[in-house]
């Protein structure tokens, strides 16, 4: 049995959301091929992702530094403790499903928040003399982003940040098994939206069986 996280950055839902709909299609035909496989949702607009900030910096060095997990200040121990669950969750899985939208050639901002909550030295990747390696070999994973223009070629190609960043991070702890899925050009040709939309959740539909 393998666990699989279905990571969501979006305030709209499978209704609204071409990427959320996408996501939702292969989801469900993953549950379908893998019926004895764990699906953890995580809505990263409905949990706790704390920002690293001041007291996650403090925290940290007095961790680093020897002191007990108990010296640290309320706000510290609280902000170093669910960053800590965040990255325990994510190492304990085995798959990892993105979903986004493109926004301002990247990805909303919240996922951003949880990137830095999963690359943790020790836990995802660790530093030696030679560079950073990462600790998580093995795994797959699959970014979902709707796009309203057209970004996998063409001149556009070069501006599209947000599955490249994924990807870099995916490859930076270990997981070289990534792939994308992407529902792009809804906005740009408004007239064939709901069609690029309904290719995407076939394709979603395939790639589920074999993911």
């Amino acid at each position: 049995m393998a666990t699989i996280l279905h990571i969501t950055a979006h305030p709209h839902d499978h209704q609204t959301s071409y990427s959320m709909a996408v996501g939702k299609a292969f989801i469900d035909a993953y549950r379908e091929a893998n019926p004895n496989d764990e699906v953890i949702p995580i809505d990263l607009y409905k949990i706790s992702i704390p920002h690293i900030d001041a007291d996650v910096f403090s925290g940290w060095g007095k961790l680093r530094s020897g002191q007990e997990f108990t010296s640290l200040s309320k706000e510290e121990q609280a902000k170093v403790a669910r960053l800590g669950e965040l990255t325990d969750q994510f190492v304990a899985a085995d798959k990892y499903v993105f979903v986004t939208p493109m926004w301002n050639f990247s990805f909303p901002p919240i996922m951003k928040a949880y990137i830095d909550s999963i690359c943790m030295a020790g836990k995802t990747f660790k530093y030696t003399e030679s560079g950073p390696v990462g600790l998580l070999p093995g795994k797959k994973a699959l970014h979902i982003q709707s796009r309203g223009g057209v970004y996998s070629e063409g001149p556009a190609a070069a501006m599209e940040m947000g599955h490249r960043y994924i990807g870099i991070i995916m490859s930076f702890i270990g997981i070289t098994d990534f792939q994308g899925l992407f529902i792009e050009g809804t906005n740009q040709f408004a007239d064939r939206a709901q069609q690029i939309k309904e290719e995407a959740i076939a394709k979603a539909k395939d790639l589920a069986k074999s993911f």
